[in-house]
């Protein structure tokens, strides 16, 4: 009679122990593809940024011929963050890093042209990147916030277990180059 009552036990521990790794691996599973989703819609604003720029940098040459330099580093700089999609989420921050950088000293470019600001193809095309600068932080917000959860969740006791048995691994957070963490400073 008291070995039915501890078997009843053991085999009841067993069965929670089990409904446990199970949740536990769901859950993991279910915030790791929150991980993914997240970085495909930074993947997704950052080609609206990729296909405003070439607008922005012909409506600038209309009017700034002679600044060729800076158009031409626009225009490498977003080649650079285009080849970058798909990389490792340090590389393609180091080039969209560049890419802002060099948008930056566009836009002083353009400070220089009262033509230009006052053009309506310019405003609403610098309106729109400002508007997918905006989505781009949010969801990179969004991404690191799913990110930082989802590691926590894999180091923490005893979930790591489950983690380890499963083969999840620490996700990478989508940090600021040096140049998008603080203010552009321009000099003229």
């Amino acid at each position: 009679m008291i070995l039915f009552a501890v078997l009843g036990v053991v085999v009841l521990v067993v069965i929670a122990l089990l409904g446990w790794a199970v949740a536990t691996y769901n859950r993991l599973v279910q915030q790791r593809n929150q991980v993914q989703a997240a970085g495909a819609q930074i993947d997704v604003q950052l080609k609206r940024r990729h296909d405003l720029i070439p607008n922005l940098v012909e409506t600038v040459k209309g009017y700034a011929t002679h600044e060729r330099g800076t158009l031409d580093a626009v225009v490498a700089a977003r080649q650079g963050a285009v080849a970058a999609v798909g990389a490792p989420r340090g590389q393609q921050a180091a080039a969209e890093g560049a890419l802002t950088q060099t948008l930056g000293r566009l836009f002083a470019v353009a400070e220089a042209y009262p033509d230009l600001k006052a053009n309506q193809n310019f405003l609403a095309l610098q309106g729109e990147l400002a508007s997918t600068e905006d989505k781009i932080a949010y969801s990179r917000q969004f991404l690191n916030s799913a990110v930082q959860t989802f590691n926590t969740t894999i180091q923490s006791v005893p979930s790591n277990l489950i983690a380890g048995i499963g083969g999840f691994r620490p996700a990478e957070f989508f940090q600021a180059a040096d140049g998008e963490r603080g203010p552009v400073t321009v000099k003229f």
